[in-house]
């Protein structure tokens, strides 16, 4: 068996676990699993929201050591679960090694929704919202449009491979300034209730729930920077919806 490569499948599907919205827990977890279920002698993993380092000594003595450095995020239930199945199957089945990558590659690879379906989405939940924190049809309306356009700046935003603060801090200067813009104009009736329902969609709160899970797993390192950049996540879409603001001429400060 080639620990070289066992250990790489392993970081590959730690790797995208941890993109896909995984707590650090389970990606150590996983990797140890994988591993320890290949018969190998040892396993050591260290990961935080950046970077996955692991080192594995095999049945012959031999130390290999890999790292993975993890630069963005895009939530995605279904490839997590997808990538639980596989490490489940590796470690009862124990498949050949050029099974496991071709999986792995084909996984990374798989479509999401299409941006014409993302773009409704974000409409309807927007425009929901609005609704529910006690704003008007008209409103809704107008929010879910907002909503639609919202989705396509994140989704330019990650073609510019924008770091995540930057990108809430433009999507919510974009969003709040045509609430701002429609409501002056006369569409729409409460700039709050419309930036409301928009700044939901905004929100981290996948990464709020996994820094408090990792902190109570004990991984307090990884949690404490974890809770950090969601914070700076949410400074940066207050700060978008204060400049926006400004610009527009102080309306609603």
């Amino acid at each position: 068996m080639d620990s070289s490569f066992l250990l790489s499948c392993a970081l590959d599907i730690g790797e995208q676990m941890l993109i896909s919205g995984a707590e650090i827990y389970r990606v150590e977890d996983c990797i140890k699993r994988i591993c320890s279920s290949y018969g190998v002698k040892r396993i050591d993993v260290f990961t935080i929201t950046s970077s996955i380092i692991a080192t594995l000594e095999d049945n012959e003595h031999r130390n290999i050591t890999q790292t993975r450095r993890i630069s963005s995020y895009k939530t995605d239930l279904t490839k997590l679960d997808k990538l639980n199945q596989l490490s489940r199957e590796m470690c009862t089945k124990k498949p050949d090694l050029e099974v496991v990558h071709e999986k792995i590659k084909a996984i990374k690879n798989s479509k999401r929704y299409p941006l014409w379906f993302e773009c409704i989405t974000y409409g309807a939940i927007a425009g929901a919202f609005t609704v529910f924190f006690g704003g008007s049809f008209a409103d809704a309306g107008v929010s879910a449009i907002i909503g639609v356009v919202l989705r396509l700046i994140v989704y330019l935003n990650g073609i510019s491979k924008v770091n995540q603060v930057f990108s809430s801090l433009l999507s919510s200067f974009a969003m709040c300034f045509l609430a701002f813009l429609c409501v002056n104009n006369g569409f729409g009736e409460s700039i709050d209730n419309i930036v409301i329902g928009n700044i939901m969609l905004l929100i981290p709160g996948v990464g709020l729930t996994n820094s408090l899970r990792d902190l109570i797993s004990g991984d307090i390192m990884a949690g404490v920077l974890r809770l950090c950049e969601v914070i700076l996540i949410a400074l940066s879409i207050a700060a978008g919806y204060i400049l926006s603001a400004l610009v527009i001429g102080g309306a609603g400060i």
